[in-house]
């Protein structure tokens, strides 16, 4: 299990989340570069979190004053990169290296790899500092398939 140590704003931040949504929160990462504050979701709590029609997610983001961002929490790391990527799909992971030096090569569909990495990686970097923290990954990154798959969707074909 990784010990995510949490500072005081992030522990400020948590608390005041919880009581505006009413959504457990585990984790907290304050992104100054994209303005934004990431939230781990304690499982099964994401419809808490988000409000219906976006409504909780909404009011918390105006109280607190910065774009808010949830990620459900799983103990698998598999599935943790697939919700860290939401709503891109994920169509394959593979897991290399040491448990200590641990790597995470994810594949998603060619339609969904813009939002998979986000407007100036911020997607990505998000999935990699949140796999990091929760999951001791060191590393997270998105595979490119060979031009020939793209363009035929099988290889050696065209």
């Amino acid at each position: 299990m990784v010990e995510v140590k949490l500072t005081e704003d992030c522990m400020r931040l948590i608390s005041q989340f919880e009581s505006l949504t009413g959504a457990g929160s585990r984790d907290c990462v304050i992104d100054d570069r994209n303005e934004r504050l990431i939230f781990v979701i304690n499982p099964g709590d994401m419809g808490l979190a988000i409000g219906k029609k976006g409504a909780s997610i909404k009011k918390a983001s105006e109280v607190m004053g910065k774009k808010i961002e949830v990620v459900e929490y799983n103990s698998n790391p598999e599935q943790f990169i697939k919700n860290c990527f939401l709503p891109a799909q994920v169509t394959s992971i593979l897991f290399e290296g040491e448990p200590e030096e641990k790597i995470v090569q994810v594949e998603v569909r060619d339609e969904d790899r813009g939002i998979a990495i986000g407007k100036d990686g911020k997607n990505i970097f998000k999935a990699k500092k949140l796999a990091q923290r929760q999951h001791n990954i060191v590393d997270v990154q998105i595979l490119q398939k060979p031009m020939e798959d793209r363009m035929t969707g099988e290889k050696g074909e065209l």
